[in-house]
């Protein structure tokens, strides 16, 4: 059995600073638990911030040396180092580098595996919270060894773009002991698929990077009332207001971008399913639940669309 939803809370988010901020609700069978505010926020306000149940980067992702910290997927080089990397072009410059700052000074691996940390702080962490169960040490490049057979396996199975990675149920049998069964297992992937939350660094550097929320994140809607964001380009959520929200307002947000969001109802659905394992069922969605089944590039054919926007369309859709 998986831990309380409430205790999960407690792990991503500070209790002292969000017991005055917002409170979990059970609404109903169907529903389950919800995020309500306790007090009055104003447009643009954070709400809280979030702490990672676990993250990892993407398998494919890391294969291909896009460097970030094991632990809490801070980039490891500049934006303009990346760039050269990749390009194989060593002159090649980027503008406003002041945006872009690393500290390799600050930088350890794990004495073990190698594996790269931005800080010793957060190497300790991923030893005491996982590393020391999945940690490598000499076997780090054995094609042999169970943990790499494991990636080989999934990248074989889930080639760019990717929506997750099999390191966060790993690491999470890590962390939490009871996942350990076959049942457990199953129940993981549930988890990840459902509460799974991608990662796109402020200036665009990282953006194949996975975090697992808190269970008692805000109920996901089509018209949200909060939004997600990295500004510390780590894998710290900051959940703030898209509007002023009252005290008892459930606090909503959404995994669709704002123009996703603007699509058809069944064009929605279809990205959250294909995604997320779910479909919703919030204000906008039943109103507009006797509309077509039609994908949003089928009725903008029915406008004259090019065919290079319905490719377009469709590649968003998948």
């Amino acid at each position: 059995m998986a831990a309380p939803v409430d205790d999960m809370f407690s792990r991503c988010v500070d209790p002292s600073k969000a017991s005055n901020c917002v409170e979990v609700r059970f609404i109903d069978n169907v529903k389950g638990k919800g995020l309500f505010a306790k007090r009055a926020f104003k447009k643009g306000e954070t709400i809280f911030t979030e702490r990672p149940l676990v993250s990892a980067q993407f398998l494919w992702n890391a294969m291909y040396k896009y460097k970030a910290c094991e632990y809490c997927l801070r980039a490891l080089e500049t934006a303009e180092e990346n760039a050269r990397r990749l390009s194989g072009l060593p002159a090649l410059n980027l503008p406003h580098p002041e945006l872009c700052k690393v500290r390799p000074e600050l930088h350890q691996a794990c004495p073990s595996c190698q594996v790269m940390y931005c800080s010793s702080e957060c190497r300790q962490a991923a030893w005491d919270q996982y590393h020391k169960v999945l940690c490598l040490g000499p076997s780090h490049h054995d094609p042999n060894h169970p943990i790499n057979k494991l990636q080989d396996a999934w990248r074989s199975a889930h080639y760019p773009p990717e929506t997750s990675s099999i390191m966060l149920m790993a690491k999470m049998v890590a962390v939490f002991k009871q996942w350990f069964t076959p049942d457990g297992f199953r129940s993981l992937f549930a988890l990840v698929g459902t509460n799974g939350q991608g990662i796109g660094t402020r200036n665009g550097r990282l953006p194949q990077l996975r975090r697992l929320r808190s269970l008692s994140s805000p109920e996901l809607i089509c018209i949200p009332n909060a939004e997600a964001s990295f500004p510390d380009n780590n894998f710290l959520l900051h959940l703030s207001t898209l509007t002023d929200i009252s005290p008892g307002e459930e606090i909503c947000i959404s995994y669709l971008d704002c123009c996703q969001r603007d699509r058809s109802r069944h064009s929605r659905h279809k990205i959250l399913r294909e995604n997320y394992l779910f479909v919703c069922s919030c204000q906008k969605c039943m109103a507009q639940l006797d509309d077509a089944d039609m994908t949003s590039e089928d009725e903008d054919e029915g406008e004259g669309e090019t065919e290079g926007d319905d490719l377009e369309d469709e590649m968003t859709d998948v």
